[in-house]
């Protein structure tokens, strides 16, 4: 089930991203419309505070003005409102009020570049909105004409109004907005991994059913049955999985006990029957090959000659011999080897039963046990040796010898193998010997058992050939 965790770890991970990007972004965006609605709100104020100052200078009333100022921050909900004069005013009407004075360096770069200037201040507690905005002379094309009480020209600064909000009632309105919105974004992601939990988990355990089914078929095993609580189409391949499983079970599940018909079961190590399968097959295939091959050779000496090339060649056994034993004699024959000494003793050659493999009738692996042979002479060399009975009269043996231990284990596991190949040499061989046998008695006197007439034909015919081939000449 560590898919299931991962995807929904993933999906709550997802909207999880989402729910932060959505929440930074509203956060963001009522800030600024916070912002905005205040910067609206004191441009108003401005118009206000401008056109009623205008209307007491025009009335006379200039010392009635402060009473409007806080008339106009009250009504606004300004925390702070003053007013401060440009150079050009006081000149020409002096200081003003004890409050209409520049109060910091706001005031000044408003008075100095006549633009309007907007700073926000937050701490834990509260946030305020500084807007300070210029107050410039205008003509009568503005409805009002300035420069009939003032000593400026159009466009000049004759003051700035200055306006503080409390905006913080702002911030913890979208606080609160904010919150609402993660709990409802908390609320959908619950649902949604509700959701995926109860739709995918049939689809999950499905895909685990799979899972332990396939590994059972690497193992020999097609005898799972797929379930599924998924309708549709997940339905139809489960009903398909279980069908193709019955299939493979009626076609390979007695195939190893099958092909053990042939070749002995346990002869290739392997968990995957399939693989064993091929393998042995592979087996069958290249000791058909084998015996189609000496099948059609001419002598017994061509089938020896055929089973060392497939201990060279297929086997690569770097070093060994090759006897035949007349079991009714018990001499042994050597007919190759890849070594000019011998490992056993002379002895052995004369009586093939000194000879621990041969008597027994069994492989002898010199690791089983210390100095196992003991018609063997080596030391430090280790040795397999395999017997091979073709008949009454003969029999075969395959000494192979190595200095490295691993060798010797590849050795022991080609010990089947090799026995195969001379399972299927061993018709071949009996016939070749049975051929010889009626050539010999074709060729001798039944009564004496001495050379016929047409043995003598037959050496004739050789030594005439021989002769002519290098132009000797016999004189009778």
């Amino acid at each position: 089930m560590k898919t299931k965790s991962r995807l929904l770890l993933i999906v709550t991970f997802m909207l999880l991203g989402l729910t932060a990007a959505t929440i930074v972004n509203i956060s963001l965006n009522f800030r600024e419309y916070s912002i905005n609605s205040a910067v609206e709100k004191s441009q108003l104020a401005a118009n206000i505070v401008k056109d009623g100052l205008t209307a007491h200078m025009v009335n006379n009333m200039m010392d009635k003005r402060q009473y409007f100022l806080d008339k106009i921050a009250t009504s606004n909900n300004i925390k702070s409102l003053w007013i401060a004069r440009g150079e050009n005013v006081i000149q020409q009407y002096g200081e003003g009020l004890s409050n209409e004075v520049i109060r910091d360096e706001i005031d000044k770069e408003v008075l100095r570049t006549g633009e309007s200037v907007q700073k926000i201040s937050e701490n834990t507690k509260n946030t305020i909105l500084r807007v300070t905005i210029p107050y410039k002379a205008s003509t009568p094309m503005d409805n009002t004409n300035c420069m009939s009480c003032h000593n400026v020209n159009r466009g000049d600064t004759l003051g700035v109004i200055s306006m503080e909000f409390d905006i913080s009632d702002m911030r913890s309105s979208g606080m609160l907005t904010i919150l609402k919105i993660l709990g409802i974004n908390l609320l959908f992601i619950v649902v949604v991994l509700f959701l995926i939990n109860y739709y995918i988990t049939p689809y999950l355990n499905l895909f685990s059913n799979l899972q332990s089914g396939i590994k059972k078929a690497y193992s020999g095993d097609f005898t799972h049955n797929f379930v599924s609580k998924v309708g549709g189409d997940a339905r139809s391949v489960v009903d398909q999985m279980n069908s193709l499983f019955r299939k493979m079970q009626e076609t390979f599940g007695d195939i190893k006990y099958n092909l053990a018909t042939f070749i002995p079961q346990g002869c290739v190590s392997s968990s995957d029957p399939l693989y064993e399968a091929k393998t042995i097959i592979s087996e069958l295939s290249d000791i058909y090959k084998f015996k189609k091959t000496i099948e059609l050779d001419g002598s017994k000496d061509e089938v020896y000659t055929r089973i060392i090339d497939i201990l060279k060649l297929k086997y690569q056994v770097g070093h060994f011999a090759f006897y035949e034993v007349n079991n009714v004699t018990s001499e042994r024959k050597l007919i190759y080897s890849t070594e000019e000494e011998n490992i056993c003793f002379e002895k052995t050659n004369k009586n093939a039963m000194e000879c621990r493999a041969h008597r027994t009738n069994s492989v002898t692996i010199s690791t089983e046990f210390p100095n196992l042979c003991q018609a063997c002479l080596a030391i430090d060399i280790d040795y397999v040796c395999i017997p091979f009975t073709i008949n009454h009269d003969i029999s075969l043996t395959v000494s192979m010898t190595s200095e490295d231990r691993d060798e010797v284990e590849k050795m022991k596991k080609n010990i089947s193998s090799i026995k195969h190949y001379l399972e299927a040499a061993k018709p071949v061989i009996e016939s070749q010997i049975l051929m010889e046998k009626l050539r010999d008695t074709s060729l001798r006197d039944g009564m004496t058992g001495l050379y016929n007439r047409r043995f003598l034909e037959e050496v004739i015919d050789k030594i005439m050939s021989q002769a002519t081939r290098n132009n000797d000449t016999y004189h009778g």
